[in-house]
């Protein structure tokens, strides 16, 4: 496409409707999206009605990737930027994205290097000198003692207690057990998901649905990724605004 061909697509003249259809939702979140900034300030008929252009169109098509890719609230702070000609902030704002999923990604592989090495790591028949309370172990895994408090209560930790007000003593197993939540929590995955899977650790190591849930973790990660990059493809096609002085 040239470049007088490009000029003249962008001032081609849309209505509302003509956007909505071809962002796949309604007028009025169209309205809304520019009344928020996320779409730029359409031009006005003498009439008073909003005439779009195909820059508007290529700016909600980067907003709705933008969103799956760092959340909608990011999005729309990473558009308004860019409309307000602040480039810099917006490009800074799309790298940290990025920075975010790559140590995401760290993160998941750092999990399937712990779970390999934790699945395999025999646990010896318990002596009391093995055992750790709750302060030894928060310290070993760099927390605090009330999060290990809540995953107990959240049923992913258990604790040997000769009475309800006896201090909490993990034997080697329960250990092993905090190790892999902690390494869960840290590679994103939520509660719900650890206590679906810590059984299957238990009973069989390294399981099919361990195997399976990192699998899905990869796979968002990798669908977040691309829609950054459709993000940025539908945003380099949309109107550079001057930047902000």
């Amino acid at each position: 496409m040239s470049e007088s061909s490009g000029r003249t697509l962008q001032r081609a003249v849309l209505r509302p409707v003509d956007v909505a259809r071809a962002l796949g939702c309604s007028v009025q979140l169209v309205r809304d999206l520019e009344a928020q900034g996320v779409l730029p300030a359409a031009d006005r008929a003498d009439s008073g009605y909003r005439r779009y252009t195909e820059s508007h169109v290529n700016a909600g098509r980067a907003y709705r990737a933008f969103a799956a890719g760092m959340g909608p609230v990011a999005a729309k702070v990473l558009l308004r930027a860019f409309h307000r000609g602040e480039v810099e902030t917006a490009l800074a704002l799309l790298d940290s994205a990025h920075a975010q999923l790559h140590h995401e990604r760290s993160l998941l592989e750092q999990t399937r290097s712990a779970l390999d090495h934790l699945a395999a790591e025999p646990v010896l028949p318990t002596r009391p000198a093995d055992a750790m309370g709750i302060t030894e172990l928060a310290d070993a895994l760099g927390m605090r003692p009330s999060a290990l408090r809540h995953w107990e209560a959240e049923g992913l930790l258990t604790a040997d207690r000769q009475g309800e007000r006896a201090a909490r003593r993990y034997s080697p197993e329960h250990v092993r057990d905090a190790r892999v939540v902690h390494q869960l929590r840290a590679a994103g995955y939520r509660i719900p998901t650890i206590s679906r899977l810590l059984p299957e650790l238990r009973r069989a190591g390294r399981s099919a649905r361990v195997a399976a849930a990192l699998g899905d973790r990869e796979s968002t990660l990798t669908n977040r990724s691309k829609a950054l990059l459709d993000g940025a493809a539908c945003l380099s096609k949309a109107a550079w605004p001057s930047p902000a002085r």
